[in-house]
């Protein structure tokens, strides 16, 4: 008897941890990535004069930290993919949590790949020769493309399939249903050149 106890004590630790572990992913990936964009934002890849932040070193620096932050932002937010997965567990619908865990893992490509972008203009501008205008404007519209226009809309999707699976099992309360699909369209239509 006293096993079973034991047991069921654990189960319910552990059922209670899971949500906990989720916000705490959750909260974690949001206050790293706003940080690494407001550092992006502070030193200024994408801005207008595009070349100025390479020559200058303190907004180098910036910008080395806020790539440096970015993995664990990935990071936060696979964990916190998982523990969303962990607390459906048998109530997942199929379809929902195949969006859900594709729209996620794709936001984390283009996450990865528009940092990748300007971590190799860095890389480039270390060498012995200059990098010219061309291919800085180059890289960085590329890596504002990945993150504002598709990085946004696969954040859009992952939010619509999360809130939509947290509204059918009832995990989620009615203001934050209302709150994920109001931030879902706000990613949806915002404009694909937005610096931020």
């Amino acid at each position: 008897m006293a096993l079973a106890d034991d047991v069921a004590g654990a189960g319910i630790r552990a059922e209670l941890r899971t949500p906990r572990s989720a916000a705490i992913a959750g909260i974690l990936f949001a206050l790293i990535l706003a940080t690494v964009i407001v550092l992006f934002r502070a030193a200024g890849p994408g801005a207008e004069d595009s070349v100025a932040w390479l020559s200058d070193a303190a907004r180098r620096d910036q910008v080395k930290l806020a790539l440096n932050l970015v993995p664990f932002a990935g990071i936060a937010f696979l964990w916190f993919i998982g523990v969303i997965r962990a607390r459906l567990g048998d109530r997942e619908d199929q379809l929902f949590s195949t969006v859900f865990l594709g729209s996620g893992l794709l936001f984390v490509v283009t996450l990865f790949l528009g940092s990748a972008a300007i971590a190799a203009l860095l890389l480039v501008q270390i060498g012995p020769e200059e990098t010219d205008l061309v291919t800085v404007r180059v890289v960085q519209e590329f890596a504002t493309g990945l993150l504002a226009t598709f990085g946004s809309r696969m954040a859009a999707v992952f939010v619509i399939s999360v809130t939509s699976v947290g509204m059918r099992t009832r995990l989620v309360p009615r203001w934050m249903v209302v709150i994920g699909y109001g931030v879902a369209l706000l990613l949806l239509l915002s404009p694909p050149v937005s610096r931020w």
